[in-house]
């Protein structure tokens, strides 16, 4: 007996320095397992892929660059959908899900997501499953991990109703062709009428179901309006909200505490002698509120004193001191009190899945 096939979904990714592309390398690599065959493409590959025609579900992972860009391998596609020309409905027939890649600590948060997001809603396109976004600024696998993990499901579902969509039109074609050419035209009117009344028939039902479980799920999670909140209970809104706890990754980076104190033996393989300045800093102006979140500060050095070439778009590193107190805190509730003068050498693990 032959094997069935693979259910396929189009797996897009649109990567700066290759952490979009190793993200959907793992999703590629988990599809298989699940049953599912990922068509893996670069998004910039517009050669090898056609959403104009595409009936299969949609993954995208798209990274942002600069202050906020798409990645250079996405701006010929985002300058194509961002055609002002094109209609409501171009892609009223895709399904999509889109994983994001970003860092809080810039102005335009996951914007090249966004952005991409966004214009595909705006073209017709409709969400399968929920848009993540990752903030590599407290670490990327806290919403990478769970939304791969909820991917699968949301792919089953998705990839059933897309058939059902295309067998149902086609025989509603079918039909409608058969029985044109049988009927005078006197009837078409009312085929075309009672066509289109089993479509909103069917619509409601599902609207009507789709409500009726939202309201269940509603009534379930809600407590009862007189109660106070506690350690076991809330109350709404947030009683009603979906709270996600992402899974622990497993174990992929080694620490060790090295006996070695004083001088770093390990740090002339990191800074070449003739590289480092220890420079004043001559002017610093706080550019943000008392009351943001973070504080940006504009801070002027003085390198009159230095001897180093430099061409214009190099880069260099400032390396700041942590405030004692701060770090002496920490240590004390990680219990490193005694090693706090000792070295620690990070590596990742032999072996290890994780990828990026």
């Amino acid at each position: 007996m032959c094997c069935e096939s693979k259910r396929r979904f189009l797996l897009l990714y649109a990567t700066q320095k290759g952490q979009a592309k190793a993200i959907a390398e793992e999703i590629w690599q988990q599809a298989g397992a699940h049953g599912l065959e990922a068509d893996m493409h670069c998004i910039s590959e517009m050669d090898k892929y056609n959403l104009e025609t595409e009936k299969d579900p949609v993954v995208i992972v798209i990274s942002t660059t600069g202050t906020g860009d798409p990645p250079d391998t996405a701006r010929k596609f985002v300058k194509k959908i961002q055609d002002k020309t094109l209609p409501p409905d171009y892609f009223a027939h895709l399904q999509y899900g889109l994983l994001g890649l970003g860092d809080s600590e810039y102005m335009f948060f996951c914007n090249g997501g966004r952005t991409v997001d966004r214009r595909l809603q705006e073209l017709g396109a409709q969400h399968f499953y929920d848009t993540g976004l990752a903030d590599d600024c407290v670490g990327l696998e806290l919403v990478v991990d769970p939304w791969i993990d909820g991917l699968w499901l949301a792919l089953k579902e998705a990839l059933p109703l897309q058939k059902e969509k295309e067998d149902m039109n086609s025989a509603v074609d079918a039909v409608s062709s058969s029985l044109s050419t049988a009927l005078p035209a006197m009837h078409e009117v009312n085929l075309s009428s009672e066509v289109q009344k089993l479509k909103l028939e069917d619509e409601g039902a599902r609207s009507s179901d789709v409500l009726s479980q939202k309201l269940d799920d509603i009534n379930l999670a809600a407590p009862a309006r007189d109660t106070e909140p506690s350690l076991i209970h809330s109350v709404p809104p947030v009683s009603q909200s979906a709270l996600n706890i992402p899974a622990l990754p497993p174990e992929y980076i080694e620490v060790q505490f090295q006996d070695t104190q004083g001088e770093n033996p390990h740090l002339s393989s990191l800074i070449s002698e003739g590289t480092t300045f220890e420079v004043p800093v001559t002017k610093a102006v706080q550019l943000t509120r008392e009351d943001a979140i973070k504080t940006a500060l504009l801070l002027e050095l003085d390198i009159a004193d230095t001897a180093f070439e430099y061409q214009p778009g190099d880069a260099f590193c400032v390396i700041c001191p942590n405030n004692v107190s701060e770090v002496e805190e920490l240590l004390h509730i990680l219990g490193l009190s005694e090693k706090g003068d000792d070295f620690v050498c990070v590596r990742v693990k032999q072996g290890t899945k994780k990828k990026g």
